[in-house]
């Protein structure tokens, strides 16, 4: 038997252990062969070394995810076992790695969706990656492009978002046409930046290795040899996104993200990839993810929003 104490400093317990130790009875019950207590700020597990080990990588992903959050829920907690893998199978912990980005992180799914986003990019050419803002699919579609760069398997990225304004005018923007465009792609940057050395990007950018652009730019093109993440679809027209979908070269992979809850397009205009799902649905090698409030990796509030405004949207639908 091998004894490991872990030390929970400067956190809230309750928000981290869960309302009476809920999230630790969790991780009992998933590693039965194993004892783990909670007394005050320490957290004692008794085991076998290979058992120790998952727990407390379990552990140190739920500390990282309550120092970016505030609050491990339940809901939570079996999402980080699931990754981690139970005494019943073998641990996919390692295979779940995207990449190693900046600084030493480490980039993985953070949810089951978030997982079946990632085998489904492998699977097929072509992904539709559907959900509300905060579930990472974009930022996994980001890392996924990288991977496949860095492992030589594409020679380019390419990165695309329409450029809609939501409520706001890009014509009155400051500056000349890239810097009214950048704070549209600052997301993309954001991402990139996690994981490429910003010197190493900048002369990917240069050389034109990854490509950071409008959708209006891939008219007339083929992508060949490319990851082409086209972001923020549900702000693309019907002839935008036929357009897109057509840029497809030799050796691409495609995946496309976007919230239809969040459509910023004029009333009257139609969602393109509303239309495009419709169209492409019975179409063999299209995989097609939808991520949902419980894959929301950002603060705690934003599941509880999202969470909201559907009630809301049901309860408005209801005829009166």
């Amino acid at each position: 038997m091998v004894e490991k104490v872990i030390t929970l400093e400067n956190i809230s317990l309750l928000d981290f252990l869960g309302s009476e130790n809920e999230n630790i009875r969790q991780i009992s019950a998933a590693f039965p062969q194993s004892k783990i207590v909670s007394r005050g700020n320490e957290i004692r597990i008794k085991g076998q070394a290979p058992e120790i080990l998952k727990i407390n990588d379990i552990l140190n992903m739920l500390l990282e995810h309550f120092s970016r959050f505030g609050q491990v829920t339940p809901d939570n907690v079996k999402e980080y076992i699931a990754l981690e893998g139970t005494p019943s199978g073998p641990s996919n912990s390692k295979n779940d790695i995207i990449l190693y980005g900046n600084k030493g992180l480490v980039v993985r799914p953070k949810s089951s969706n978030q997982k079946k986003l990632v085998d489904a990019s492998f699977a097929n050419d072509l992904v539709f990656a559907l959900g509300p803002a905060g579930t990472g699919k974009t930022y996994i579609a980001v890392a996924l492009a990288v991977r496949a760069l860095k492992n030589r398997e594409v020679k380019r990225i390419i990165i695309t978002r329409p450029a809609v304004e939501a409520g706001e005018n890009l014509g009155f923007l400051p500056g000349d046409l890239q810097e009214k465009l950048d704070p549209y792609l600052r997301p993309i940057y954001d991402a990139l930046g996690d994981m490429v050395p910003s010197e190493k990007l900048r002369f990917y950018q240069e050389n034109r290795v990854i490509e950071i652009a409008p959708l209006a730019y891939m008219r007339g093109r083929t992508l060949h040899d490319a990851f082409i993440l086209l972001d923020e679809a549900q702000n693309t027209t019907s002839e935008q996104i036929k357009m897109f979908l057509t840029r497809m070269g030799p050796n691409s992979k495609v995946i496309i993200t976007g919230d239809q809850s969040q459509v910023d397009l004029p009333p009257k205009q139609k969602s393109g990839l509303r239309e495009s799902l419709r169209i492409l649905k019975d179409v063999k090698g299209i995989g097609v993810v939808h991520l949902s409030g419980r894959d929301v990796v950002r603060h705690r509030l934003v599941k509880s929003i999202i969470d909201a405004y559907e009630k809301n949207e049901v309860e408005v639908k209801q005829p009166q």
